[in-house]
């Protein structure tokens, strides 16, 4: 059985999460500065609620501009792994662009080479580093798993409505199934913004839900899924999960 646990953007959302009794917290940790000064309050709501942790790494920024990547994000998120790891991270999600359709192929490769450097930093720290889809299909993501053996993948059902018009999990599952270590689900009407990155209860949009849960099942699907949803809406999100998997 999937362990299923909640999205915390802040402490408040941390002790709601906890308070709810889920097992996971998936938590931003975005700013390496401020991580420094919440980690106590973290470590202490993560010993009174006996609850894990997952770490929900920044948006990349220009993700156009390679460089720039390597000189400003990569020792960002190489300070947030070593973080991570005294909170006791050892799973994390983090974005980073490389959809073949509008990515060109020097970019590509460069961000790969980037990707590789940031999955083996965080190897060292006992962190299993899972790139969430955005806009890419999974052949965009067929090279980069090709070329760094270490990578996984969080699959993102929500972004996978984007943009597309049929959901873009079938293909990841069907694709990249031995990849997937980690599910984000939350729902939306489809669309082609971020806008319409909803972000709704499961229910309220028109994500294929029971099909997409009924195939990672047949996959055998058996690790984290978090709800990316507010707190609020966890309880009747999490009844939608458990009745397809």
């Amino acid at each position: 059985m999937p362990i299923i646990g909640g999205r915390a953007h802040t402490i408040e959302q941390l002790h709601e999460i906890g308070n709810l009794g889920y097992p996971f917290a998936e938590f931003s940790l975005y700013d390496p500065e401020e991580i420094k000064e919440q980690i106590e309050d973290i470590l202490r709501l993560k010993k009174a609620y006996n609850m894990e942790l997952m770490a929900h790494y920044p948006n990349e920024g220009n993700p156009f501009d390679a460089t720039i990547l390597k000189k400003r994000f990569i020792p960002k998120m190489k300070t947030l792994f070593d973080l991570s790891e005294e909170l006791g991270i050892t799973k994390s999600t983090f974005h980073f662009w490389i959809d073949k359709r509008w990515a060109k192929e020097k970019l590509i490769s460069a961000k790969i080479e980037l990707v590789s450097e940031m999955v083996d930093h965080a190897k060292s720290r006992g962190i299993t580093l899972c790139i969430e889809n955005l806009s890419e299909r999974h052949d965009s993501f067929t090279r980069a798993f090709d070329a760094v053996p270490g990578l996984r993948m969080t699959l993102d059902i929500g972004h996978g409505q984007l943009l597309s018009s049929k959901n873009t999990s079938f293909g990841f599952i069907n694709n990249s199934f031995k990849r997937i270590a980690h599910v984000h689900v939350h729902d939306n009407q489809g669309g082609t913004s971020v806008k319409d990155d909803l972000h709704l209860p499961l229910g309220e949009g028109k994500v294929n839900y029971p099909g997409i849960f009924t195939l990672l099942k047949e996959k055998g699907y058996n690790s984290t899924i978090t709800m990316e949803v507010k707190p609020v809406d966890m309880p009747r999100t999490k009844a939608e999960i458990e009745r397809y998997i």
